[in-house]
């Protein structure tokens, strides 16, 4: 007899849908899967025979033939065990087949029958859902992240024998149900608080700026004056996700297989902050069958570079399209997947070699072509997408000994929070989210300038020799000074605030 069931794969963070098709008949006792199974689904076969005899079902000692369509669809990983075993017990008839049309399995299965998690569940539900797909049956563990997804009815359960049960007698089983905008509200901030920094009232401004806008930020400056201190606290001022934004990250982050106890939404901006040696695959995804990096995994949050020039510099030319861009699109012979990047970049670095340059305590001993070639492993056109570049000064003794002034991160963020309001109420009807999404045709419309702030800019860009993205870039933080200081039109002390984050350009 033959029959089909329906699951789905991941092309990125796409699903699609796939029909498992079912054909037991007569012939030597064999399980043949087609249709482009990678090496986890050819060992479903023994998993599933296992699995349905420990479940209480009888397995079918007759020929067995497998077909996941479209057939030129590569298929990975453990989550057709399920629907595999479901297509067996149809095709047996040892359950009835009345809801198989209109529902949707996926999970691994264990020797005993137990049902595990697998990952990309919240993006195959969002897929089902618009596929117009009724019931989701998967492995009680995935539950949360995926019952976030409206008008879809969610099944989860613990053991293949339940899931039987629930297909010959779906009566009395009620679809999961979970407030996704009361867990999203329930996401509790972790960063560390601003109003524990002592000082450092210049680089304190440039997270706000930073927060306000979702510029691009760079600090830099001796060992010991508080540069990564002060970026970790970034995530502490900056605005809550929206609804949305949240479904996006939780998404990726289903995909990358990184959701477990993390509940239904991930409701707090992530923050990433890899190693020095990571590689440019690990940086921006990839892999036989791609898979988001840290990149992709910052999206809506930040991505902090410690010590970035230590980072190596072909490396970091990986960044270049995606902060420009917003996405990164890594090609394959078969596919070309595309993952979302909309981050913040937050990175430090040394000024020199042995780190103390310009500083007050302690001399530099570099030279100065020692120092040359120590910036050059940062190219020109990635520091022209840092907006905010901030030097870091070492803490004066008298700084160190008083007690904490400045505003905590509650306070600050009040602040971010009206600025964001004010562009978003700017932004209506478009896709922008903040001002640094801003495009050339946006800074036309929102970011005129009168002649004296115009001639300000001009001898700037001329004095610092800065191009034309820099100069756009000049004007983008300028706008989020503005909100931040409710006006609307651009003034000179905002362009002016603006220009000094651009003084480190080339340093040397």
């Amino acid at each position: 007899m033959l029959s089909r069931v329906w699951s789905a794969s991941l092309i990125g963070i796409d699903a699609v849908k796939v029909g498992v098709e079912v054909d037991v008949a007569g012939g030597l006792p064999a399980i043949v899967v087609v249709g482009l199974p990678d090496a986890a689904v050819q060992e479903s076969k023994e998993r599933v025979r296992t699995a349905l005899k420990n479940a209480g079902f009888t397995f079918p000692m007759r020929r067995i033939v497998i077909n996941l369509s479209p057939a030129d669809l590569r298929k990975e990983g453990p989550s057709f065990d399920l629907p595999i075993s479901i297509g067996i017990l149809a095709a047996t008839q040892q359950i009835k087949l009345d809801l198989l049309e209109d529902s949707l399995f996926l999970g691994e299965v264990l020797l005993d029958g137990s049902l595990r998690p697998v990952a990309g569940v919240l993006a195959i539900a969002a897929a089902a859902q618009q596929l117009g797909i009724k019931n989701l049956i998967i492995p009680a563990d995935n539950v949360r992240e995926a019952a976030v997804v409206q008008n879809l009815n969610v099944y989860g359960f613990k053991h293949l024998s339940e899931v039987g049960a629930f297909l010959n007698d779906p009566n009395g089983y009620i679809p999961a149900c979970i407030d996704g905008e009361l867990e999203l509200t329930q996401g509790q901030i972790s960063a560390p608080d601003l109003g524990d920094v002592k000082g450092q009232a210049h680089a304190r401004r440039a997270l706000e700026i930073a927060a306000a806008g979702g510029h691009n930020l760079i600090f830099v400056g001796p060992p010991g004056s508080g540069k990564t201190m002060l970026a970790r606290r970034l995530p502490g001022i900056m605005p809550p996700l929206q609804f949305q934004e949240a479904l996006e990250v939780t998404q990726i982050h289903s995909v990358a297989g990184l959701l477990k106890d993390k509940g239904a939404l991930i409701g707090v901006r992530p923050f990433r902050s890899p190693h020095h040696s990571a590689s440019g695959t690990a940086l921006v995804g990839g892999g036989s069958f791609p898979r988001p990096g840290e990149i992709s995994l910052a999206h809506r949050g930040i991505l902090f570079l410690d010590e970035l020039t230590e980072f190596r510099r072909d490396v970091l030319e990986f960044l270049r399209q995606p902060l420009e861009d917003g996405n990164v699109t890594i090609s394959r012979t078969r596919q070309s997947v595309s993952f979302p990047a909309q981050f913040t970049l937050v990175a430090s670095t040394n000024p020199c070699p042995c780190g103390f340059y310009a500083d007050t305590v302690q001399a530099c001993t570099c030279s100065p072509r020692a120092r040359e070639q120590y910036w050059a492993r940062l190219s020109g056109p990635l520091m022209d997408r840092i907006d905010l570049q901030v030097g870091v000064n070492r803490l004066k003794p008298e700084e160190i000994t008083q007690q904490p002034t400045g505003e905590d991160s509650a306070t600050v963020r009040a602040r971010v929070q009206q600025a964001r309001d004010r562009a978003s109420v700017r932004f209506k009807g478009t896709s922008l989210r903040c001002n640094a999404e801003m495009q050339s045709a946006h800074l036309r419309q929102w970011c005129s300038l009168d002649e004296t702030t115009r001639s300000l800019l001009e001898n700037a860009i001329r004095r610092l020799g800065l191009s034309v993205r820099a100069s756009d870039r000049i004007l983008k933080v300028a706008r989020t000074i503005a909100d931040l200081a409710g006006d609307e039109q651009l003034q000179t002390q905002h362009v002016a605030e603006a220009i000094q984050y651009r003084t480190i350009d080339r340093m040397q």
